[in-house]
């Protein structure tokens, strides 16, 4: 027992060793952004849940970029954004409609359920219809959205000079089989993709069909993180962090065995992407989107960095030493 304080310290030693950063550099590269939704109109992301109308609550505009659009798309990327996310829905004619919310009423001047409108109908819509900074008094994108709703192919015939990461709004399989079907008779557009994610049967077919896309689930990210914690201080990534996207919420990140440079490495070893996003706290997530949280990500960071405002975001990043 006399020896017991000398081994608590050795092996406290040993697990420091195989997890410092002090002792480890990051991986080569440089930070890379992600623009959730593309350049878009931006609001507080406090007190907001599934059913809040955010059209309803955006800041005083600064620009004219409507979320999930292809020029909201292309600014992101000129702003510096190597990933663009954007949500998709599968119409009752079999076209992905590239658009956020479930149902019309809040965004656009049309009504009803999008996965359930054709998309014709989708294309007559304003979809800045519902965009409002001061409760309604104006309404200042009204008219400049007709006809901007995008399908999936218009965002990859603009030819994007990034990646799209696309999101599954829906629980349908169908969802996943038919993207899947699309990026085989479009084999180019593949190379567009840089994952998926959402609801789980679409992802997971997806994925089952489409060899080497990645992409995850709330499922998956959950399994990855909790069986990492449980083996990442000897350095064993588990088989659910492989060959997937790894999203760390950034208030949480130093609980990780290894954070930032041994978990990073050990990650891109095993064939994953690490995403970091914004703080989490009660169910919600929001991005990296302020000076201050630029500030505090880690140095010569080279994984993803999650952002809804990559207007300002990206020459910050730009900027840092």
């Amino acid at each position: 027992m006399r020896n017991a304080p000398i081994f608590i310290l050795g092996f406290a030693l040993l697990i420091w060793s195989f997890n410092s950063s002090l002792i480890a550099s990051a991986p080569e590269g440089a930070t890379k952004l992600m623009a959730h939704r593309g350049a878009h109109q931006t609001f507080s992301h406090e007190g907001i849940d599934d059913d809040t109308c955010t059209a309803s609550l955006i800041d005083p505009p600064r620009h004219d970029f409507l979320e999930n659009t292809v020029a909201g798309m292309q600014a992101a990327f000129a702003a510096g954004a190597e990933v663009v996310e954007i949500d998709v829905h599968l119409t009752p004619d079999k076209k992905f409609a590239v658009f956020h919310d479930w149902t019309l009423d809040c965004r656009t001047d049309g009504q009803g359920v999008t996965e359930e409108t054709d998309s014709a109908t989708l294309k007559t819509l304003d979809i800045g219809y519902g965009y409002t900074p001061d409760g309604g008094k104006t309404y200042p994108f009204r008219g400049k959205g007709v006809g901007q709703m995008p399908m999936l192919e218009d965002m990859f015939a603009a030819d994007p000079a990034g990646k799209l990461l696309i999101n599954f709004k829906s629980r349908r399989a169908e969802e996943g089989e038919a993207l899947a079907a699309l990026l085989a008779a479009n084999p180019a557009w593949k190379d567009k993709v840089f994952g998926i994610y959402g609801g789980a049967e679409p992802t997971d077919a997806a994925l089952a069909a489409v060899p080497g896309l990645k992409g995850y689930t709330k499922t998956s990210v959950k399994a990855c993180l909790l069986r990492y914690f449980g083996t990442g201080w000897i350095g064993y990534v588990p088989e659910a962090c492989r060959n997937t996207l790894v999203p760390v919420p950034s208030n949480y990140a130093f609980l990780f065995w290894g954070w930032p440079n041994r978990f990073l490495t050990r990650m891109k070893d095993a064939g994953s992407e690490v995403v970091l996003i914004g703080p989490y706290a009660g169910g919600s997530t929001v991005g990296i989107d302020t000076a201050g949280q630029v500030e505090d990500l880690p140095e010569d960071f080279p994984g993803y960095v999650w952002t809804n405002r990559i207007l300002e975001i990206g020459p910050a990043v730009k900027a840092r030493p």
